[in-house]
């Protein structure tokens, strides 16, 4: 990673005063605030920053988010359009308002609209309206889970997108969406720079999942992982009822199991948490139903938290079919784990109560908790002021604790995903007791 690699696209020189001048005039950095011409370091310990090699002029850095004492676009001639794509994450309305309140209450932006149905709302063979967005249509969102706006998977024409915001006179379109999202919102801009026009194109990065990588972590996740220990604590109180009781719950995560993680850490009655970058074996003396039986006989019950994404090399399709957004089909590891685990105790000759948990809709559906209510409204406001800078195909996340702004390419050059060998699954392993490994 270099300097280079962390340079965020400007539509031009800002020459207007921004109307919060007067509030950032005279700062300068300290520990709790990032001056605009200062940079947030990648590198967050000696040891990295002596293996950049590089120096401390040179040291690879983000932009800082926030206000700015200047802005290249005018409030009162500018036109702001939002649109949210892909699937459900608990924070998407609080986003929406803080986005519609910041632009209306402290830069005056005379209008905001809103893109119904994901990227479908720019393309007019699918008929569908526009919403005006002012605050007192978005005053209450925040308590509501879901998205006003709608959305949809899948890619459209960046070309017709482009056309929608050129008829529609918009210089702004805020884009709230994961990696499939940011990458349209990409085409999107680079369409707009082939045509030459000055329209920014700013991403708020939503991803249940918190696989978005180089941000601290992702709006909704900590409302999932809290909404998930409930299925936790569920499966526990039902494997401890019954003779030789197991608790099966299923969780979100189809690349990444940060939420099966935090959720067991949170909810720390999980004897197995199993995830997509640790493969595990089932048979044999040292696979995973070998133990899981073993733990039964002894203790008299089991709770295992799956991510939907792990164990895929064992479930035997190995299709290649694809959704609306070009994600590989998943099998239920879920459904596949139960019924395997439902034989071995059989072959075994020993009785098992499983009861099998999947909340997965009813997490992704819930409203923000105070947490994530935080976060989505500083999200939004630093979009604002990214954009309003003339900041364009970048998002804006959270990065050692800093808010910053984030070229797009990064944010779907690969995947976050929990490590191995870090500290975050050492301590799922010792919460849990459970093996390094199940036969592998």
């Amino acid at each position: 990673m270099n300097a280079a690699d962390l340079a965020v696209k400007s539509l031009g020189e800002c020459r207007i005063a921004s109307p919060l001048h007067d509030r950032v005039a005279n700062r300068r950095t300290t520990a709790h605030y990032v001056a605009e011409e200062d940079r947030v370091l990648f590198h967050d310990t000696t040891a990295l920053v002596r293996e950049a090699g590089v120096g401390l002029e040179d040291l690879p850095g983000f932009e800082p988010a926030g206000p700015r004492r200047k802005i290249f676009f005018e409030p009162a001639k500018t036109r702001v359009g939002i649109v949210t794509c892909g699937g459900l994450c608990p924070g998407i309305n609080d986003v929406i308002r803080g986005l519609v309140m910041e632009l209306s209450f402290h830069y005056e932006v005379p209008r905001i609209v809103g893109f119904r149905n994901g990227y479908q709302g720019f393309i007019p063979a699918y008929g569908h309206d526009v919403v005006d967005l002012a605050p007192k249509v978005v005053s209450d969102i925040d308590e509501l889970g879901g998205t006003i706006l709608g959305t949809s998977r899948g890619s459209q024409d960046p070309d017709e997108i482009v056309d929608c915001l050129e008829r529609m006179h918009i210089s702004v379109l805020f884009v709230i969406g994961g990696d499939g999202t940011l990458r349209g919102a990409m085409q999107i801009a680079r369409i707009i720079e082939e045509r030459g026009l000055k329209i920014a194109v700013v991403g708020v990065p939503k991803t249940i999942d918190n696989d978005i990588p180089y941000i601290d972590q992702s709006f909704g996740f900590q409302t999932a992982f809290a909404e998930a220990t409930a299925s936790i604590r569920a499966a526990h109180v039902e494997a401890k009822a019954a003779p030789n009781g197991v608790g099966l719950v299923k969780l979100m995560g189809r690349h990444s199991g940060f939420i099966a993680c935090y959720a067991s850490l949170a909810e720390p009655d999980a004897n197995y948490v199993l995830i997509p970058e640790v493969p595990f074996s089932l048979d044999g003396p040292g696979g995973f139903l070998a133990h899981l039986l073993d733990r039964v006989r002894s203790r008299g019950h089991a709770v295992i938290v799956v991510a939907e994404g792990a164990g895929q090399h064992l479930c035997g399709s190995g299709g290649d079919a694809r959704d609306a957004s070009g994600n590989r089909r998943l099998d239920d590891v879920g459904l596949f784990l139960r019924q395997r685990i439902a034989e071995h105790f059989a072959a075994a000759g020993t009785e098992v109560n499983l009861k099998y948990i999947d909340p997965s809709y009813l997490i992704r559906s819930v409203a923000s908790n105070a947490f994530d209510s935080v976060y989505c409204l500083r999200l939004a406001q630093n979009a604002v002021h990214a954009a309003m800078a003339g900041r364009t195909e970048c998002v804006v996340g959270r990065w050692h604790g800093r808010f910053v702004h984030i070229p797009m390419s990064l944010t779907v050059s690969h995947r976050n995903e929990v490590a191995p060998d870090g500290d975050l699954w050492l301590a799922v392993l010792e919460a849990t007791g459970q093996p390094r490994t199940f036969g592998t």
